[in-house]
Formats: structure tokens, sequence, C-alpha cells
């Protein structure tokens, strides 16, 4: 039998594929790819083929692709992350939030419940809202949360805390019950019409505006071609890594291209650890 994580990867990949959130156009162009630019019709023309993708007759929407995409990466990550205990125990909950941009989700969990009361603010005061701008707003696509956890259970072989010390600390449920943000992940099917580098002043925010330690900060994406994932990859201090849908096969589809320029840009990206596979994640997130 395949391991848990070889059958999630696989089963992430058919998803995609059964939904036509992957799939081919009568003239063999593939959904992530831009149809403008040879490479990268190339490039992600190999990579559908690999995964078995079926031609359809008109390709889904931009939203409603990536909505699916979101969809796809938070089952993938429901289906392993929290299976692996032995590397980090909790209680784990994946909650995918980007379609819930109305309401200010992220303002409900530790660290960050204050951004709530400013929000308030920002909302009654003009001037608050002309000064501080957009540097406090932070919508993810999908949070990975653990809940606190109470005194019996960190007390389960000897006692460690009591009520004399520890009274402030968020992972104790005696001291607060909201969720605490491990990660944060953002999906961009591709990098062209999404925005890409919101996800890097995304990123900014998150650490900027929390109170407590920074939570992972990971994008999943799509996109085929190794240029515009450099565009997000390349550089440190705001994104942890990027993740890619299917590394391996974008490996050999860049291969198969023989553009070396591609060839070695995605070399720099993955030799310099900037770039992963989907499969890294959850492994990723238990550090």
């Amino acid at each position: 039998m395949a391991a848990v994580l070889t059958e999630a990867r696989a089963n992430f990949h058919n998803n995609l594929v059964g939904r036509n959130t992957l799939s081919l156009s009568r003239d063999g162009v593939a959904s992530n790819a831009d149809s403008s630019q040879n490479t990268s019709r190339a490039i992600a023309l190999n990579i559908a083929q690999d995964l078995g993708a079926e031609i359809i007759r008109e390709k889904l929407k931009g939203q409603r692709a990536g909505k699916q995409f979101e969809e796809a990466v938070e089952s993938f990550l429901s289906d392993t992350f929290p299976v692996f205990q032995t590397l980090r125990p909790g209680g784990w909950i994946i909650e995918n939030v980007g379609g819930s941009r109305t309401e200010y989700q992220i303002s409900k969990y530790e660290p960050f419940s204050h951004l709530a009361a400013l929000a308030t603010a920002i909302g009654q005061d003009r001037t608050l809202a002309s000064v501080l701008g957009n540097s406090y707003e932070i919508s993810p696509d999908i949070l990975v949360l653990r809940n606190p956890e109470p005194d019996a259970v960190i007390n389960r072989e000897r006692e460690l805390v009591d009520t004399e010390s520890g009274r402030y600390a968020v992972i104790r449920s005696a001291n607060q019950e909201r969720s605490i943000v491990h990660a944060i992940v953002s999906c961009k099917w591709t990098l062209r019409s999404d925005r890409a580098q919101n996800a890097r002043s995304e990123a900014l925010n998150v650490i900027r505006n929390r109170k407590g330690r920074t939570p992972h900060i990971a994008v999943v994406t799509g996109e085929p071609s190794p240029a515009r994932l450099a565009s997000l990859a390349l550089g440190t201090g705001d994104i942890d890594t990027v993740y890619h849908f299917a590394l391996p096969e974008l490996i050999r589809a860049v291969e198969m291209t023989g553009n070396d320029e591609a060839s070695a840009m995605l070399h720099t990206l993955v030799a310099g650890n900037r770039l992963r596979d989907i499969s890294d994640l959850p492994l990723d997130l238990a550090v």
C-alpha cells in the first residue's frame, strides 16, 4: 500500500482533474497555461498529460478554478497534516476562509484577535483609515489552526502547569479559548491575473500585525512558468516557501522543452529551497 502522503497527493491530482480545474482545450492548451507564451503552453501541456487531464469544451472561469484549487488544497491538508501526530501533536483544524472575505476571519484567532477592535475603529474613523490604509488587512485562503489544550492534557504525564504559573500562555485553554493560527496558506492557481505579489504584501501584514509568534506563511500554486514562479519564490523575509502542485511533473516537463533558461531558473528555485512540492507542505508545517 502507498503511504498516506503519496495516496493523498494522488487524490489531490485526481480532484483537480476530475473537477476540470486542470484540463485541456481542443487545441491542446492546458487550463493553467498562458496561451500567449510558447514555453508556458509546452510545460503546462506536459504536466496536464502526465496527470491525465482530459479535453473539455470550455475551461473553467478563473474565479471558479481558483475556488476549486483552494478546496483541493484544503482537502489535501485535512487528509495529511493532522495525522502527523508523531511530529506535531495537537487538535488541528484546516479551514478554508477564502470565500468569506466579507467577514474578518483571522481576527477570531490568536495572535490576531486584537485586529477585530482595530477594524471596528477604522470603520468608525475615516482619519484612521487614511493613515493605516490596508496595512492591517489579512485575508488568507486557508488557515491551519490549533485548539488550545486543557491542563489535563498538558499534565497527562506529569504536573507541568498549575494556577501559579503560565497564566497568560495562549496554548492553555484555561487562559483563553480561541484557536491559534499555526499557518496561513495562500492558493494561486496561476500567477498572472491573481496578482501574485499580493501574497507578499499580505505576508508582511501577517508578520507586522501579530501579537505572538509568526505563523507559517506558505503559497501553493499551479503556475507552470519557472520565471513567474521565481517572481514570487525568490527572496526571503516574507513567504516561507512556495509549493508547486506537481513539482516532479514540472521538472520533467521543463526538461522536455529543452529550454535551458527555464531549466536553470527551476534548478535555482529548487536547490535554493524556495520551491517545493505540495507533498512537502504537511511535513514542513510540522516543524
